[in-house]
This record gives structure tokens, sequence and C-alpha cells, in this order.
């Protein structure tokens, strides 16, 4: 999942969709820029994990949306449901499923990536167990997932030079202060209220965020992505 160039986008899902409605809206995002992977994250309406049936049909609806486009599409903390729907991976936190029962689940030709929060620590654990990519986050302030953990940038930076295994960035991440972390070194930027709650709508902000990583790429001393690659 290394991106050859620069940093790229990673898009999460908002926690409530109606999958029908939502497969253009997503369609419509891809298509306007550089998009690596979509992660669907769906949450109940009190804020637990949501029911099997309703992730079952929203992997239906847009895992598809994004395999047309050649977009990794990632489950949130369901191994099991990613195994069965088909989907590209998953992504599970500290307080999911443990890496070796996710690895097993999906096989080991998909895609799993782990939240680390500020760890160093909990990150080269999970690098060693064999996990795909790292995340770490809330950089910035988010109201999607509340979180206590505030990394420095530098982190990435310490990350992405001593290891191969790439770093996710979530949390607050918009177009206007992303800069400062791909400048660290961030291989990707989780995103979610950035996108889908743009007002110009969410292709808007997938090319605000492209020309953003695009200046911040080239101040590195970096190549943009090329999305045709």
């Amino acid at each position: 999942m290394k991106p050859e160039a620069g940093c790229r986008l990673y898009l999460v899902t908002p926690p409530a969709l109606d999958p029908a409605a939502f497969a253009p809206v997503l369609a419509s995002a891809l298509d306007a820029g550089d998009v690596a992977c979509v992660q669907l994250r769906l949450k109940a309406p009190d804020g637990g994990p949501c029911a099997d049936d309703p992730v079952r049909r929203a992997c239906d609806a847009l895992r598809p949306v994004a395999a047309a486009r050649d977009v990794a599409f990632l489950l949130n903390d369901r191994p099991d449901l990613a195994a069965a729907t088909g989907c590209d991976g998953v992504h599970i936190g500290q307080s999911d499923a443990t890496y070796q029962a996710a690895r097993a689940a999906v096989g080991a030709e998909r895609t799993v990536g782990v939240t680390c929060h500020d760890s160093r620590h909990l990150a080269m654990v999970a690098a060693e167990a064999g996990a795909d990519y790292v995340a770490f986050g809330s950089f910035f302030p988010t109201t999607t997932k509340p979180s206590a953990y505030r990394p420095d940038p530098l982190l990435l930076t310490w990350w992405s030079s001593l290891f191969e295994v790439p770093c996710v960035a979530i949390g607050g991440i918009t177009p206007e202060n992303c800069g400062p972390l791909v400048h660290a070194g961030a291989d990707f930027l989780a995103v979610v209220t950035a996108v889908w709650a743009h007002p110009d709508g969410p292709a808007a902000a997938v090319r605000a965020f492209e020309a953003a990583i695009a200046v911040a790429s080239a101040e590195r001393g970096e190549e943009p992505p090329d999305p045709f690659a």
C-alpha cells in the first residue's frame, strides 16, 4: 500500500448513510481526483457497532464503485464481514479484533491497517506483526471520532524515516491544515467531514485536497502522486 511518491487521500465514509443514495456521491468524489482508499465506517445511532445487515448492504452497494475505479475498499472494525463481503481489507482499532485475528479472517492477500493513536510502541508492534499500514491521530480536533490523543507531526517524520510500512494521518484534517502532515511524511491523509460536509460538495473537497497535497509535496521536494500510474 506504500505510495510510490508523495501523499495520497484516504476517504472514510460518514458513520450513517443510505447506500443507494451515497453510491453516486462516492463515485463523484472518486472521479474528482487521486484517492487511494475508501474505508466504510458505519455506526449505530447510539455510536455503537452497526448491525451486520446494513453493513453488508453498504458493502454490496459501495465496493463496486471503488473497484471500478481501482480504489481499495476497506471495512472498519469487522474482519469477518470484510472477508465475507469481498472487501480489500479491514481497519482495526486497539479495542477491536487483534491483528492476528484480523489477518486470519481476511487472509494474507488483503490489507490490514491498525490504529496506533500517538504510540510508537503500538505502531512498531503492529508493523512487526505484519500490518499493512499504521494510523496515527487525531492530529487536530474532530467531532467525527473525538480523541484525547494529539500526536506531534514529528511522529510521522520519525516513522517514515525508519520504516517501510506506510503511515496514515487522521483526525480533523482539512485542505487548509494538511500541509504540515504532508511535510512530516504522511503516506496517506484519512478524512471524513472535510470531504462529505464540504460546502461545495465532496468532489470539490477532493480537488481541494489534491491541490493542497501537490503544493505541500512540492515544498517537501517530492513529485505529487500520478493518479494514472
